[in-house]
Protein backbone atom coordinates (compact mmCIF):
# COMPACT_ATOMS: atom_id res chain seq x y z
CA UNK A 1 0.00 0.00 0.00
CA UNK A 2 1.45 3.43 -0.89
CA UNK A 3 2.79 5.54 1.95
CA UNK A 4 0.70 8.48 3.10
CA UNK A 5 3.29 10.99 1.93
CA UNK A 6 3.29 9.62 -1.61
CA UNK A 7 1.73 12.56 -3.46
CA UNK A 8 -0.12 10.59 -6.18
CA UNK A 9 -1.90 8.60 -3.44
CA UNK A 10 -1.38 10.57 -0.29
CA UNK A 11 -4.51 9.33 1.43
CA UNK A 12 -4.99 5.66 2.22
CA UNK A 13 -8.48 4.39 1.57
CA UNK A 14 -10.76 1.90 3.19
CA UNK A 15 -12.79 -0.22 0.73
CA UNK A 16 -15.40 1.91 -0.96
CA UNK A 17 -19.10 1.22 -0.78
CA UNK A 18 -20.65 0.35 -4.13
CA UNK A 19 -21.34 3.44 -6.19
CA UNK A 20 -24.93 4.60 -6.28
CA UNK A 21 -26.79 3.83 -9.51
CA UNK A 22 -26.04 6.34 -12.20
CA UNK A 23 -23.14 7.87 -10.33
CA UNK A 24 -20.29 9.08 -12.50
CA UNK A 25 -16.62 8.34 -11.90
CA UNK A 26 -15.05 9.92 -8.83
CA UNK A 27 -13.29 13.18 -9.55
CA UNK A 28 -9.55 12.66 -9.62
CA UNK A 29 -7.40 14.53 -7.14
CA UNK A 30 -5.15 17.36 -8.19
CA UNK A 31 -1.50 16.52 -7.69
CA UNK A 32 0.40 19.24 -9.56
CA UNK A 33 2.59 21.38 -7.34
CA UNK A 34 1.64 25.00 -6.78
CA UNK A 35 3.86 27.91 -7.80
CA UNK A 36 7.44 27.84 -6.60
CA UNK A 37 7.29 30.51 -3.88
CA UNK A 38 11.03 31.03 -3.74
CA UNK A 39 11.18 31.57 -7.50
CA UNK A 40 8.29 34.03 -7.43
CA UNK A 41 9.77 35.90 -4.49
CA UNK A 42 13.04 36.32 -6.38
CA UNK A 43 11.52 38.11 -9.36
CA UNK A 44 12.82 41.54 -10.15
CA UNK A 45 10.05 44.13 -9.83
CA UNK A 46 10.47 47.19 -12.02
CA UNK A 47 10.05 50.55 -10.30
CA UNK A 48 7.19 52.69 -11.52
CA UNK A 49 5.12 55.58 -10.19
CA UNK A 50 2.89 54.45 -7.31
CA UNK A 51 -0.66 53.60 -8.32
CA UNK A 52 -3.23 51.19 -6.91
CA UNK A 53 -1.80 47.74 -7.33
CA UNK A 54 1.77 48.86 -7.91
CA UNK A 55 4.58 47.65 -5.66
CA UNK A 56 8.12 48.82 -5.06
CA UNK A 57 10.99 48.32 -2.62
CA UNK A 58 12.18 50.86 -0.06
CA UNK A 59 15.46 49.91 1.53
CA UNK A 60 14.51 46.23 1.33
CA UNK A 61 10.96 46.73 2.65
CA UNK A 62 8.11 46.16 0.18
CA UNK A 63 5.67 48.98 -0.57
CA UNK A 64 2.27 48.43 -2.18
CA UNK A 65 -0.11 51.12 -3.38
CA UNK A 66 -3.75 50.41 -2.48
CA UNK A 67 -6.87 52.49 -3.04
CA UNK A 68 -6.31 54.59 0.12
CA UNK A 69 -2.56 55.15 -0.19
CA UNK A 70 0.71 53.28 0.11
CA UNK A 71 1.63 50.69 2.76
CA UNK A 72 5.05 49.45 3.79
CA UNK A 73 5.46 45.85 4.90
CA UNK A 74 8.34 43.61 5.82
CA UNK A 75 10.09 40.79 3.96
CA UNK A 76 11.68 37.82 5.72
CA UNK A 77 12.84 34.55 4.16
CA UNK A 78 11.23 35.44 0.84
CA UNK A 79 7.79 36.19 2.32
CA UNK A 80 6.37 39.72 2.48
CA UNK A 81 3.88 40.55 5.23
CA UNK A 82 1.67 43.60 5.62
CA UNK A 83 -0.06 43.86 8.99
CA UNK A 84 -2.78 46.06 10.45
CA UNK A 85 -4.10 47.52 7.17
CA UNK A 86 -7.43 49.31 7.62
CA UNK A 87 -10.10 47.89 5.37
CA UNK A 88 -12.76 50.20 6.84
CA UNK A 89 -12.87 53.36 8.92
CA UNK A 90 -12.56 52.99 12.71
CA UNK A 91 -16.08 52.32 14.09
CA UNK A 92 -15.98 55.17 16.59
CA UNK A 93 -17.98 58.35 17.17
CA UNK A 94 -20.83 58.60 14.64
CA UNK A 95 -19.62 55.35 13.01
CA UNK A 96 -20.14 53.29 16.17
CA UNK A 97 -22.87 50.64 15.96
CA UNK A 98 -23.21 51.50 12.26
CA UNK A 99 -22.31 49.55 9.10
CA UNK A 100 -18.65 49.75 8.12
CA UNK A 101 -17.59 52.89 6.28
CA UNK A 102 -14.77 53.21 3.73
CA UNK A 103 -11.30 53.63 5.16
CA UNK A 104 -10.04 57.21 4.71
CA UNK A 105 -7.20 57.91 2.31
CA UNK A 106 -3.78 59.08 3.48
CA UNK A 107 -0.74 60.80 2.03
CA UNK A 108 2.71 59.26 2.02
CA UNK A 109 3.53 55.72 3.09
CA UNK A 110 1.78 54.13 6.06
CA UNK A 111 3.62 51.51 8.11
CA UNK A 112 2.03 48.05 7.98
CA UNK A 113 4.37 46.05 10.18
CA UNK A 114 2.30 45.64 13.35
CA UNK A 115 -1.06 44.00 13.99
CA UNK A 116 -4.05 46.22 14.65
CA UNK A 117 -6.00 45.79 17.90
CA UNK A 118 -8.60 43.10 18.27
CA UNK A 119 -12.22 44.31 18.62
CA UNK A 120 -13.48 45.48 22.03
CA UNK A 121 -14.42 42.50 24.21
CA UNK A 122 -14.36 41.25 27.76
CA UNK A 123 -11.37 39.19 28.95
CA UNK A 124 -11.61 35.52 28.14
CA UNK A 125 -12.57 33.04 30.83
CA UNK A 126 -9.31 31.74 32.35
CA UNK A 127 -9.73 28.33 30.72
CA UNK A 128 -9.74 29.97 27.27
CA UNK A 129 -7.01 32.53 27.92
CA UNK A 130 -4.57 29.73 28.77
CA UNK A 131 -4.97 27.94 25.44
CA UNK A 132 -5.65 30.68 22.86
CA UNK A 133 -2.55 32.78 22.15
CA UNK A 134 -2.99 36.30 20.79
CA UNK A 135 -0.61 39.03 19.70
CA UNK A 136 -2.74 42.17 20.15
CA UNK A 137 -4.98 43.65 22.82
CA UNK A 138 -8.42 45.20 22.29
CA UNK A 139 -9.06 48.61 20.78
CA UNK A 140 -11.72 50.50 18.85
CA UNK A 141 -9.62 50.99 15.69
CA UNK A 142 -10.08 47.29 14.99
CA UNK A 143 -11.24 46.91 11.37
CA UNK A 144 -7.91 45.81 9.98
CA UNK A 145 -6.50 42.90 8.05
CA UNK A 146 -3.14 41.26 7.39
CA UNK A 147 -1.58 39.97 4.17
CA UNK A 148 1.22 37.46 3.51
CA UNK A 149 2.48 37.10 -0.05
CA UNK A 150 5.42 35.48 -1.83
CA UNK A 151 5.74 38.51 -4.13
CA UNK A 152 3.78 41.77 -4.19
CA UNK A 153 2.76 42.46 -7.76
CA UNK A 154 3.23 38.87 -8.95
CA UNK A 155 0.77 37.41 -11.41
CA UNK A 156 -2.63 36.39 -9.99
CA UNK A 157 -1.93 33.86 -7.26
CA UNK A 158 -4.82 32.14 -5.44
CA UNK A 159 -6.06 34.04 -2.36
CA UNK A 160 -7.20 32.62 0.98
CA UNK A 161 -9.06 34.83 3.47
CA UNK A 162 -9.20 33.57 7.08
CA UNK A 163 -12.19 34.49 9.24
CA UNK A 164 -11.36 33.69 12.89
CA UNK A 165 -13.85 32.48 15.48
CA UNK A 166 -14.72 33.47 19.03
CA UNK A 167 -18.41 32.77 19.67
CA UNK A 168 -19.34 36.09 17.99
CA UNK A 169 -18.32 37.62 21.32
CA UNK A 170 -14.56 37.12 21.73
CA UNK A 171 -11.34 36.84 19.67
CA UNK A 172 -12.26 37.73 16.04
CA UNK A 173 -8.66 38.75 15.37
CA UNK A 174 -6.02 37.76 12.87
CA UNK A 175 -3.32 38.53 15.44
CA UNK A 176 -2.67 34.97 16.57
CA UNK A 177 0.56 32.99 16.05
CA UNK A 178 -1.48 30.03 14.82
CA UNK A 179 -2.77 32.18 11.93
CA UNK A 180 0.59 33.23 10.54
CA UNK A 181 0.12 33.06 6.77
CA UNK A 182 3.78 32.55 5.86
CA UNK A 183 3.39 28.86 4.98
CA UNK A 184 0.55 29.61 2.59
CA UNK A 185 2.66 32.32 0.95
CA UNK A 186 5.60 29.90 0.80
CA UNK A 187 3.37 27.55 -1.19
CA UNK A 188 2.16 30.15 -3.68
CA UNK A 189 -0.98 31.50 -1.99
CA UNK A 190 -1.70 35.07 -0.88
CA UNK A 191 -3.09 34.70 2.66
CA UNK A 192 -5.28 37.33 4.34
CA UNK A 193 -6.50 37.26 7.96
CA UNK A 194 -9.14 39.70 9.18
CA UNK A 195 -10.68 41.27 12.28
CA UNK A 196 -14.39 42.04 12.67
CA UNK A 197 -16.66 43.43 15.38
CA UNK A 198 -18.22 41.03 17.88
CA UNK A 199 -20.68 41.18 20.78
CA UNK A 200 -23.17 44.02 20.75
CA UNK A 201 -20.71 46.19 18.82
CA UNK A 202 -21.04 43.77 15.92
CA UNK A 203 -24.38 42.02 16.37
CA UNK A 204 -26.78 44.22 18.35
CA UNK A 205 -30.30 43.79 16.94
CA UNK A 206 -33.03 46.28 17.78
CA UNK A 207 -35.31 45.75 14.77
CA UNK A 208 -34.37 49.24 13.57
CA UNK A 209 -33.21 48.41 10.07
CA UNK A 210 -29.59 47.58 11.02
CA UNK A 211 -28.28 44.08 11.74
CA UNK A 212 -25.28 41.81 11.54
CA UNK A 213 -22.66 44.58 11.45
CA UNK A 214 -19.91 42.05 12.15
CA UNK A 215 -20.87 40.13 9.02
CA UNK A 216 -20.97 43.39 7.07
CA UNK A 217 -17.43 43.98 8.34
CA UNK A 218 -16.43 40.63 6.83
CA UNK A 219 -18.05 41.62 3.54
CA UNK A 220 -16.20 44.96 3.62
CA UNK A 221 -12.93 43.06 4.10
CA UNK A 222 -13.76 40.83 1.12
CA UNK A 223 -14.56 43.92 -0.94
CA UNK A 224 -11.17 45.32 0.04
CA UNK A 225 -9.60 42.05 -1.16
CA UNK A 226 -11.48 42.31 -4.46
CA UNK A 227 -10.28 45.88 -5.00
CA UNK A 228 -6.70 45.66 -3.72
CA UNK A 229 -5.34 42.13 -3.58
CA UNK A 230 -3.88 42.23 -7.11
CA UNK A 231 -1.23 44.63 -5.82
CA UNK A 232 -0.11 41.94 -3.39
CA UNK A 233 0.08 39.32 -6.15
CA UNK A 234 -3.38 37.82 -5.62
CA UNK A 235 -6.12 36.92 -8.06
CA UNK A 236 -9.39 38.64 -7.04
CA UNK A 237 -11.29 36.08 -9.11
CA UNK A 238 -9.85 33.12 -7.19
CA UNK A 239 -10.65 33.82 -3.52
CA UNK A 240 -11.27 31.11 -0.94
CA UNK A 241 -12.74 32.03 2.44
CA UNK A 242 -11.91 29.69 5.31
CA UNK A 243 -12.65 29.88 9.00
CA UNK A 244 -13.24 27.92 12.18
CA UNK A 245 -15.99 27.92 14.81
CA UNK A 246 -17.79 31.30 14.66
CA UNK A 247 -15.62 32.02 11.62
CA UNK A 248 -16.99 28.87 9.98
CA UNK A 249 -20.53 29.78 11.00
CA UNK A 250 -19.88 33.18 9.45
CA UNK A 251 -18.84 31.59 6.17
CA UNK A 252 -21.96 29.42 6.01
CA UNK A 253 -23.94 32.60 6.67
CA UNK A 254 -22.09 34.52 3.95
CA UNK A 255 -23.31 31.86 1.50
CA UNK A 256 -26.84 33.07 2.29
CA UNK A 257 -26.15 36.83 2.22
CA UNK A 258 -26.94 38.64 -1.06
CA UNK A 259 -24.29 41.28 -0.36
CA UNK A 260 -21.55 38.64 -0.31
CA UNK A 261 -22.39 37.25 -3.72
CA UNK A 262 -19.45 37.24 -6.11
CA UNK A 263 -16.82 38.00 -3.46
CA UNK A 264 -15.39 34.47 -3.18
CA UNK A 265 -15.16 31.37 -5.34
CA UNK A 266 -14.60 28.71 -2.70
CA UNK A 267 -15.33 28.19 0.98
CA UNK A 268 -13.92 25.98 3.75
CA UNK A 269 -16.11 25.55 6.83
CA UNK A 270 -14.08 24.16 9.77
CA UNK A 271 -16.32 23.19 12.71
CA UNK A 272 -19.36 25.11 11.62
CA UNK A 273 -22.66 24.72 9.83
CA UNK A 274 -25.69 26.60 8.63
CA UNK A 275 -28.09 26.17 11.55
CA UNK A 276 -26.96 28.75 14.12
CA UNK A 277 -28.88 32.01 13.69
CA UNK A 278 -31.43 33.85 15.81
CA UNK A 279 -34.97 34.69 14.85
CA UNK A 280 -35.66 38.44 14.84
CA UNK A 281 -37.85 37.96 17.91
CA UNK A 282 -35.07 36.32 19.95
CA UNK A 283 -32.44 38.78 18.76
CA UNK A 284 -34.66 41.77 19.58
CA UNK A 285 -35.38 40.45 23.09
CA UNK A 286 -31.66 40.14 23.72
CA UNK A 287 -31.00 43.63 22.37
CA UNK A 288 -33.70 45.16 24.56
CA UNK A 289 -32.42 43.30 27.61
CA UNK A 290 -28.92 44.64 27.01
CA UNK A 291 -30.28 48.20 26.94
CA UNK A 292 -32.25 47.52 30.12
CA UNK A 293 -29.12 46.32 31.91
CA UNK A 294 -27.31 49.46 30.72
CA UNK A 295 -30.16 51.64 31.99
CA UNK A 296 -30.91 53.28 28.63
CA UNK A 297 -33.79 53.00 26.13
CA UNK A 298 -33.43 50.33 23.43
CA UNK A 299 -32.24 52.95 20.96
CA UNK A 300 -29.08 52.53 18.89
CA UNK A 301 -27.93 56.13 19.28
CA UNK A 302 -28.47 56.08 23.05
CA UNK A 303 -26.52 52.83 23.42
CA UNK A 304 -23.73 54.11 21.15
CA UNK A 305 -23.40 57.19 23.37
CA UNK A 306 -22.38 55.00 26.34
CA UNK A 307 -18.73 54.12 26.99
CA UNK A 308 -17.44 50.90 25.49
CA UNK A 309 -16.70 49.62 29.00
CA UNK A 310 -20.35 50.06 30.03
CA UNK A 311 -21.54 48.06 27.05
CA UNK A 312 -19.05 45.28 27.75
CA UNK A 313 -20.06 45.07 31.39
CA UNK A 314 -23.69 44.77 30.33
CA UNK A 315 -22.70 42.01 27.91
CA UNK A 316 -21.06 40.15 30.77
CA UNK A 317 -24.15 40.47 32.92
CA UNK A 318 -26.34 39.29 30.06
CA UNK A 319 -24.16 36.21 29.48
CA UNK A 320 -24.34 35.39 33.19
CA UNK A 321 -28.13 35.50 33.00
CA UNK A 322 -28.14 33.18 30.00
CA UNK A 323 -25.76 30.70 31.61
CA UNK A 324 -27.86 30.59 34.78
CA UNK A 325 -30.47 28.64 32.83
CA UNK A 326 -33.32 30.84 33.97
CA UNK A 327 -36.24 31.46 31.61
CA UNK A 328 -35.16 29.39 28.59
CA UNK A 329 -38.21 30.66 26.67
CA UNK A 330 -36.72 34.16 26.75
CA UNK A 331 -33.50 32.95 25.15
CA UNK A 332 -35.16 30.87 22.45
CA UNK A 333 -32.68 29.12 20.18
CA UNK A 334 -29.79 30.81 22.02
CA UNK A 335 -30.56 28.67 25.10
CA UNK A 336 -28.97 25.73 23.28
CA UNK A 337 -26.36 27.43 21.11
CA UNK A 338 -25.00 29.62 23.94
CA UNK A 339 -24.37 32.39 21.39
CA UNK A 340 -26.40 35.49 22.31
CA UNK A 341 -24.71 37.47 19.52
CA UNK A 342 -25.07 34.91 16.74
CA UNK A 343 -26.33 36.38 13.42
CA UNK A 344 -29.94 37.51 13.30
CA UNK A 345 -32.35 36.64 10.51
CA UNK A 346 -33.45 40.19 9.75
CA UNK A 347 -34.91 39.56 6.28
CA UNK A 348 -32.47 41.98 4.64
CA UNK A 349 -28.80 41.30 5.29
CA UNK A 350 -29.72 37.69 6.15
CA UNK A 351 -32.98 36.62 4.48
CA UNK A 352 -33.32 33.26 6.23
CA UNK A 353 -31.60 30.47 8.10
CA UNK A 354 -28.36 29.84 6.19
CA UNK A 355 -29.01 26.10 5.78
CA UNK A 356 -32.47 26.79 4.38
CA UNK A 357 -31.07 29.39 2.01
CA UNK A 358 -28.45 26.97 0.70
CA UNK A 359 -31.19 24.39 0.17
CA UNK A 360 -33.10 27.06 -1.76
CA UNK A 361 -30.18 27.76 -4.07
CA UNK A 362 -27.95 30.33 -2.38
CA UNK A 363 -24.22 29.81 -2.77
CA UNK A 364 -24.58 28.58 -6.34
CA UNK A 365 -21.27 27.98 -8.05
CA UNK A 366 -19.25 27.97 -4.83
CA UNK A 367 -16.94 25.01 -4.20
CA UNK A 368 -17.39 23.95 -0.57
CA UNK A 369 -15.26 21.91 1.80
CA UNK A 370 -16.79 21.30 5.21
CA UNK A 371 -15.74 19.27 8.21
CA UNK A 372 -15.38 19.00 11.95
CA UNK A 373 -13.26 17.44 14.69
CA UNK A 374 -14.32 14.14 16.21
CA UNK A 375 -14.12 15.32 19.85
CA UNK A 376 -14.99 19.03 19.59
CA UNK A 377 -16.49 19.53 23.05
CA UNK A 378 -13.67 17.71 24.82
CA UNK A 379 -11.57 20.89 24.63
CA UNK A 380 -14.10 22.84 26.70
CA UNK A 381 -14.85 20.11 29.23
CA UNK A 382 -11.17 19.37 29.87
CA UNK A 383 -10.14 23.04 30.00
CA UNK A 384 -12.90 23.74 32.53
CA UNK A 385 -11.94 20.73 34.65
CA UNK A 386 -15.44 19.32 34.16
CA UNK A 387 -14.83 16.10 32.23
CA UNK A 388 -14.72 13.90 35.33
CA UNK A 389 -17.53 15.74 37.12
CA UNK A 390 -20.35 15.07 34.64
CA UNK A 391 -23.13 12.85 35.98
CA UNK A 392 -25.40 10.46 34.06
CA UNK A 393 -28.29 12.73 35.02
CA UNK A 394 -26.58 15.69 33.33
CA UNK A 395 -26.10 13.63 30.18
CA UNK A 396 -29.77 12.62 30.14
CA UNK A 397 -30.87 16.23 30.68
CA UNK A 398 -28.72 17.45 27.80
CA UNK A 399 -29.98 14.71 25.51
CA UNK A 400 -33.55 15.69 26.36
CA UNK A 401 -32.78 19.35 25.65
CA UNK A 402 -31.52 18.30 22.22
CA UNK A 403 -34.72 16.33 21.62
CA UNK A 404 -33.30 12.82 21.98
CA UNK A 405 -35.69 10.44 23.76
CA UNK A 406 -33.81 8.76 26.63
CA UNK A 407 -35.22 5.31 25.90
CA UNK A 408 -34.20 5.34 22.23
CA UNK A 409 -31.84 8.16 21.26
CA UNK A 410 -29.65 8.16 24.35
CA UNK A 411 -29.66 4.37 24.42
CA UNK A 412 -28.47 4.37 20.81
CA UNK A 413 -25.62 6.67 21.80
CA UNK A 414 -24.62 4.28 24.54
CA UNK A 415 -24.48 1.53 21.92
CA UNK A 416 -22.13 3.71 19.83
CA UNK A 417 -19.93 4.50 22.84
CA UNK A 418 -20.24 1.49 25.18
CA UNK A 419 -17.14 2.34 27.25
CA UNK A 420 -17.69 6.09 27.50
CA UNK A 421 -17.72 7.81 30.88
CA UNK A 422 -20.54 10.32 31.49
CA UNK A 423 -18.17 13.14 30.54
CA UNK A 424 -17.16 11.40 27.33
CA UNK A 425 -20.81 10.69 26.53
CA UNK A 426 -21.73 14.34 27.01
CA UNK A 427 -18.81 15.33 24.79
CA UNK A 428 -19.98 12.95 22.07
CA UNK A 429 -23.57 14.23 22.23
CA UNK A 430 -22.59 17.88 22.12
CA UNK A 431 -19.94 17.34 19.45
CA UNK A 432 -22.47 15.70 17.15
CA UNK A 433 -25.40 18.06 17.82
CA UNK A 434 -23.39 21.29 17.67
CA UNK A 435 -20.78 20.58 14.98
CA UNK A 436 -20.72 17.23 13.20
CA UNK A 437 -24.39 16.84 12.23
CA UNK A 438 -24.66 20.50 11.09
CA UNK A 439 -21.55 19.94 8.95
CA UNK A 440 -23.17 16.91 7.31
CA UNK A 441 -26.42 18.84 6.81
CA UNK A 442 -24.59 21.69 5.09
CA UNK A 443 -22.62 19.31 2.86
CA UNK A 444 -25.81 17.45 1.92
CA UNK A 445 -27.68 20.65 1.10
CA UNK A 446 -24.85 22.02 -1.01
CA UNK A 447 -24.25 18.77 -2.89
CA UNK A 448 -27.91 18.15 -3.64
CA UNK A 449 -28.60 21.67 -4.91
CA UNK A 450 -25.26 22.73 -6.37
CA UNK A 451 -23.63 19.46 -7.37
CA UNK A 452 -23.52 20.45 -11.03
CA UNK A 453 -22.08 23.94 -10.47
CA UNK A 454 -19.95 23.73 -7.32
CA UNK A 455 -18.25 20.70 -5.84
CA UNK A 456 -18.66 19.53 -2.24
CA UNK A 457 -15.98 17.85 -0.11
CA UNK A 458 -16.09 16.49 3.42
CA UNK A 459 -13.35 15.87 5.98
CA UNK A 460 -13.03 15.04 9.65
CA UNK A 461 -10.08 15.63 11.97
CA UNK A 462 -9.27 12.75 14.31
CA UNK A 463 -5.73 13.29 15.62
CA UNK A 464 -5.76 13.12 19.42
CA UNK A 465 -3.73 15.75 21.29
CA UNK A 466 -2.37 14.46 24.62
CA UNK A 467 -4.81 16.46 26.75
CA UNK A 468 -7.57 17.75 24.50
CA UNK A 469 -7.93 14.93 22.00
CA UNK A 470 -9.43 15.89 18.64
CA UNK A 471 -10.99 18.89 20.32
CA UNK A 472 -12.31 22.16 19.02
CA UNK A 473 -9.72 24.27 17.13
CA UNK A 474 -6.94 21.66 17.44
CA UNK A 475 -6.76 21.35 13.64
CA UNK A 476 -5.91 25.02 13.02
CA UNK A 477 -2.08 24.89 13.37
CA UNK A 478 -2.07 21.85 11.07
CA UNK A 479 -4.01 23.80 8.43
CA UNK A 480 -1.67 26.82 8.69
CA UNK A 481 1.45 24.64 9.14
CA UNK A 482 2.28 26.59 12.31
CA UNK A 483 2.97 23.81 14.79
CA UNK A 484 5.44 25.00 17.40
CA UNK A 485 4.11 28.55 17.47
CA UNK A 486 2.69 28.57 21.00
CA UNK A 487 1.02 25.20 20.47
CA UNK A 488 2.67 23.19 23.25
CA UNK A 489 -0.14 23.81 25.79
CA UNK A 490 -2.77 22.47 23.39
CA UNK A 491 -0.89 20.04 21.16
CA UNK A 492 1.84 18.66 23.38
CA UNK A 493 5.58 18.55 22.77
CA UNK A 494 5.65 16.58 19.52
CA UNK A 495 2.56 16.90 17.31
CA UNK A 496 3.00 15.19 13.92
CA UNK A 497 4.52 17.57 11.39
CA UNK A 498 3.68 15.17 8.57
CA UNK A 499 -0.02 15.63 9.32
CA UNK A 500 0.47 19.39 9.08
CA UNK A 501 2.12 18.91 5.70
CA UNK A 502 -0.74 16.77 4.43
CA UNK A 503 -3.56 19.01 5.71
CA UNK A 504 -1.89 22.24 4.65
CA UNK A 505 -1.28 20.78 1.17
CA UNK A 506 -4.98 19.84 0.86
CA UNK A 507 -6.08 23.38 1.78
CA UNK A 508 -3.61 24.88 -0.73
CA UNK A 509 -4.79 22.52 -3.48
CA UNK A 510 -8.43 23.31 -2.81
CA UNK A 511 -7.78 27.06 -2.96
CA UNK A 512 -5.76 26.64 -6.15
CA UNK A 513 -7.99 24.30 -8.15
CA UNK A 514 -11.14 23.55 -6.16
CA UNK A 515 -10.06 19.95 -5.55
CA UNK A 516 -8.37 18.98 -2.24
CA UNK A 517 -7.30 15.59 -3.58
CA UNK A 518 -10.00 13.08 -2.61
CA UNK A 519 -13.40 12.18 -4.12
CA UNK A 520 -16.20 14.71 -3.86
CA UNK A 521 -19.00 14.17 -1.35
CA UNK A 522 -22.41 12.85 -2.33
CA UNK A 523 -25.24 11.25 -0.39
CA UNK A 524 -24.63 7.86 -1.99
CA UNK A 525 -21.06 7.22 -0.92
CA UNK A 526 -20.45 10.10 1.55
CA UNK A 527 -16.67 10.00 0.97
CA UNK A 528 -14.89 11.75 3.84
CA UNK A 529 -11.16 12.26 4.37
CA UNK A 530 -10.22 11.46 7.96
CA UNK A 531 -7.08 13.37 8.94
CA UNK A 532 -4.85 11.59 11.45
CA UNK A 533 -1.24 10.45 11.68
CA UNK A 534 -2.26 8.20 8.80
CA UNK A 535 -4.98 9.96 6.82
CA UNK A 536 -7.58 7.73 5.18
CA UNK A 537 -10.62 8.04 2.97
CA UNK A 538 -13.68 6.75 4.84
CA UNK A 539 -17.14 6.19 3.45
CA UNK A 540 -19.91 7.58 5.67
CA UNK A 541 -18.10 7.84 9.04
CA UNK A 542 -21.17 9.56 10.48
CA UNK A 543 -23.57 6.72 9.65
CA UNK A 544 -24.28 5.88 13.31
CA UNK A 545 -24.86 9.40 14.68
CA UNK A 546 -26.63 10.45 11.50
CA UNK A 547 -29.14 7.62 11.82
CA UNK A 548 -29.92 8.69 15.40
CA UNK A 549 -30.38 12.39 14.66
CA UNK A 550 -32.18 11.94 11.34
CA UNK A 551 -34.63 9.56 13.00
CA UNK A 552 -35.58 12.53 15.19
CA UNK A 553 -36.67 14.67 12.22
Amino acid sequence: MPAVNDRPARFRRKPAHPARPGAGPAREGRHAATSDASRIAGRSLARRPPRPGASQQDGGDPIVAIAQGQVRGRTAEGISSFLGIRYAAPPIGPARLQPPRPAPAWDGIRDARAFGPKPPQLPYPPMVAEILPELAGPGEDCLTLNVWTPAPGAARLPVMVWIPGGMFEYHATGACPWYDGSAFARDGVVCVTINYRVGAEGFLFLDDGLANLGLLDQIAALEWVRDNIAGFGGDPDNVTVFGESAGALSIATLLAMPRAEGLFRRAIVQSGGGQHASSPQTAARIGRRLAQIMGVPPDRARIAAQPVEALLQAQGALRAEMESGADPAFWGEVALTGLPWQPAIDGDTLPGLPLDRVRAGDGAGIDLMVGSNTQETRLFLVAAGAMDKITPQAVAAQAAAYGLPPDTGLAAYRDLHPWASPGEMLSALQTDWYWRIPAVNLAEAHEQVHGATGGTWMYEFDWRAPRFGAGHSIEIPFVFDTLGRQTRATHGAAPPQELARVMHRAWVDFATSGDPGWPAYDTGRRATLRFDTVSRLIDDPMEGPRSIWYRRR
